[in-house]
């Protein structure tokens, strides 16, 4: 049985068990009449019977799905002896992909070797069984969970203080996963790149002017070492997302400013939701715009006046990303804007203050905090797109700061050396993650000084 599918059952089941945990709370104490008599509310005594009926069966399912592949894994290891001999991570990790290859029917049977085709079949066995067990096992807790529970209804039973503490429980597990789950991010990210400045120092990482991360197969083979220099991707990513900012913000800015503080309401009602179909775009359309339509054209246009423009450029790239961004920046402002209090304006006018003094020394100062954070999220946009830029910037490093060049950016190359068949124990794979540290310190400093700005002027205006 599925998971998707046993959850549910175990959803409809802890749904019942509501209804009939609740209509029992009611016959304890001879009918609606008595119901006074109750510690708690009917719909109470349901939700604690529904919780110890969905909760330990849902706990049980979620630790399987977490750990039971590794305990299937092992099975099969000690099941065909010739895997254990195995000794490399690397080729263990290889045999395994095989084997689930064959298992999945992704890779003919006929093509394996006998170890690995008995590997898959004694995988497909165990997974069958186990999904057999996991569901025999989580309805029998549910059972019992819901059994246990419904007997010992009775009207002195605190369910309301049960069912607030299993909700303050999961609201703080929720909150604990996140930061597990951000930790855990991190620390996978910084784990590799430590690893990966022990083979190439971080000077040369950090300062280096020359970016070939192309590794050959054989020690014999020209450049064998490759060069890790990231200056030239910290350069066009920087080229590109200044680009970016300069369409979108002043656009996204005033787009905003007319809609809060000119526009009617029918205007309004038409041009915001149209605006704001810019951010449902894919970044693949984007990209085909900017290779097959900006790129030319700003060719062209540049030919005109003597001035040669790559075919794919920072600037192409970047013109698009901004029209992309626009969204982000002009619905967070106009939210910003609309939400400064109409006595500020009020005040201002009867100041004698014109209408767009007000808005410019009041409204847009009053609403500086929101259009800051609304500005650095957009920044962080531009910093992470990689299909624009992949298809409309290029994916060599340059070292230049003249966006009619062709450049590219730090999440470009990730991608680039994380495609196909990688080996965590080359520098070439490794620098991946080097470069992820990079960003999110990046995105970590922008959202430092977007809290700096909010904090300041929050509290001259409120």
């Amino acid at each position: 049985m599925l998971t998707s599918t046993l959850l549910l059952i175990l959803a409809a089941c802890s749904v019942a068990m509501y209804f009939v945990g609740r209509s029992r709370s009611i016959a304890l104490v001879g009918g609606r009449s008595g119901i006074s008599k109750l510690n708690s509310l009917p719909g109470h005594y349901g939700m604690w019977v529904a919780a110890w009926c969905f909760l330990p069966a849902l706990a049980m399912v979620l630790a399987w799905n977490v750990f039971g592949h590794r305990v299937i894994v092992n099975a099969v290891v000690a099941h065909v002896p010739s895997l254990g001999t195995v000794a490399s991570p690397g080729q263990r990790s290889q045999l395994l992909s095989d084997i689930h290859n064959v298992e999945d029917g992704t890779v003919p049977l006929d093509m394996a070797s006998p170890a690995v085709q008995v590997a898959a079949f004694e995988l497909r066995r165990l997974e069958q069984w186990s999904h057999s067990a996991v569901a025999v096992l989580a309805l029998c807790l549910m059972l019992v969970g819901g059994g246990l529970a419904w007997h010992r209804l009775s009207p002195a039973l605190r369910a309301r203080h049960g069912v607030e503490k299993v909700f303050q429980v999961s609201l703080a597990a929720c909150s604990t996963l996140a930061i597990f789950t951000t930790i855990g991010i991190v620390a996978s990210v910084l784990f590799e790149a430590v690893r990966f400045f022990h083979l190439i120092p971080v000077t040369d990482f950090l300062f280096g002017t020359h970016w070939s991360p192309q590794m050959a197969i054989r020690a014999d083979q020209i450049g064998s070492s490759g060069a890790f220099g990231a200056v030239p991707l910290f350069l066009g990513t920087l080229l590109i997302s200044v680009v970016a900012m300069a369409v979108s913000i002043p656009i996204g800015l005033f787009a905003a400013i007319y809609l809060a503080e000119y526009a009617n309401h029918r205007v309004r009602a038409i041009a915001k939701p149209l605006l704001e179909l810019l951010a449902g775009i894919p970044t693949v359309v984007y990209g085909f715009f900017a290779a097959l339509t900006v790129g030319p054209l700003l060719v062209r246009l540049s030919a005109g006046v003597g001035i040669a423009v790559a075919p794919e450029s920072g600037l192409a790239a970047g013109l698009v990303m901004g029209v992309m961004i626009i969204p982000f920046v002009s619905s967070l402002a106009d939210d910003m804007i609309t939400a400064v209090p109409k006595a500020l304006r009020d005040g201002s006018l009867a100041l004698g203050a014109t209408r767009s003094e007000t808005i410019r020394k009041v409204v847009l100062r009053a609403a500086l905090p929101g259009i800051a954070g609304g500005v650095l999220l957009a920044v962080s946009r531009a910093i992470g797109e990689t299909m624009i830029v992949v298809m409309a910037a290029g994916l060599t490093g340059t070292m230049t700061a003249n966006p009619l060049r062709s450049v590219t950016t730090v999440t470009v190359q990730i991608v680039q050396l994380l495609v196909g068949d990688s080996e965590f124990d080359s520098p070439k794979t490794l620098a991946a993650f080097a470069l992820g540290l990079v960003l999110f310190g990046a995105t970590l400093i922008l959202n430092f000084i977007a809290l700096i700005i909010v904090r300041k002027y929050r509290e001259q205006y409120e």
